[in-house]
């Protein structure tokens, strides 16, 4: 699902949502999924004028769970272990971002190439 414009964050957290409660996820992990979401696509907006995001259904053995994947073409993060703490901004925000994001999901993941872009993953258990 592409998200290059601001008008485009609205469909995607309601997308989200849609996966989210098919697969019976509770409501405090659907707000801890949505909000994550809500501030990577934000991210994307900002720093690389958009980009392409995936959402899956994914299972671990009986466990279910919701997938998201961000990806851009962006000017990449030179250090992402910098960019990981609490604090850390290259914009005129709290830097909260990145190291928020990570601690509301069960799963996260970066990837990112100065000049290329960056890829985010995060996965959000029905249990945690």
């Amino acid at each position: 699902m592409p998200v290059y414009r601001e008008q485009d964050v609205i469909p995607y957290r309601s997308r989200v949502r849609e996966y989210a409660v098919k697969i019976k996820m509770g409501l405090v992990s659907q707000t801890k999924l949505i909000t994550a979401a809500s501030e990577i696509v934000r991210n994307m907006l900002k720093y690389a004028n958009g980009g392409e995001t995936i959402i899956e259904i994914v299972s671990r053995g009986r466990d279910n769970g919701i997938r998201l994947t961000f990806d851009d073409k962006g000017p990449g993060i030179a250090d992402i272990p910098k960019a990981m703490k609490d604090g850390f901004s290259t914009g005129r925000s709290l830097g909260l971002g990145l190291p928020g994001t990570k601690r509301l999901v069960s799963e996260f993941d970066i990837k990112s190439e100065p000049g290329s872009g960056t890829t985010i993953t995060i996965i959000m258990w029905i249990n945690g």
